[in-house]
Parts: structure tokens; sequence; C-alpha cells
């Protein structure tokens, strides 16, 4: 399972960051596990019995969902930008 670069992460957060030095909003820790989730799935298609990795996986999904019902439940507009930019699905 390969990492994601420093330099990766840091364009993450730039691109999603809600303004200069923010490394922490709803939006910039969802981006950041999307991207984990993205290189999971990718893992386990090429070992589909790691288990481990596979609860890792939907363990990082109930987290990604926790911090997009917040966003939804503070303000609409964004969670519907940030699934949008994401390419979420809901």
């Amino acid at each position: 399972m390969s990492v994601m670069t420093a330099e990766a992460r840091a364009a993450l957060i730039k691109e999603y960051a809600t303004k200069p030095g923010d490394t922490g909003s709803p939006e910039v820790q969802v981006a950041l596990i999307s991207a984990r989730v993205a290189m999971l799935t990718e893992h386990l298609k090429a070992h589909p019995k790691d288990f481990h990795s596979r609860r890792g996986l939907l363990v990082l999904v109930g987290q990604r969902r926790g911090l997009l019902d917040y966003v939804k439940k503070k303000d609409v507009k964004r969670y519907e930008s940030l699934i949008g930019r994401l390419g979420l699905r809901r």
C-alpha cells in the first residue's frame, strides 16, 4: 500500500483550505480521508483477502461520513460544494 507523499498532502490541504494556514477544517479533513480511502480501495483490489486493511477502510469511511454530516448540518451549500468537488455521490 502506498503512502501519500508530503507534497500530495500539502497540495490537498492548499486546495481545500478555507483560509491560509487552515489544516483542520472539515473540508480539509474530508479531502485527506477521501484520498486515503482511494488508496486503500486500490490496495484492496490487489489484495482482496486483506481484512485488516478492509476494516481500516470502513473506519475511514465512517469518519468521513460523520464529518460530512457535520458540514451538512452547519451549512448545506458548503456540503454540496464539498461533495461536488470531491466527486462523492451523496
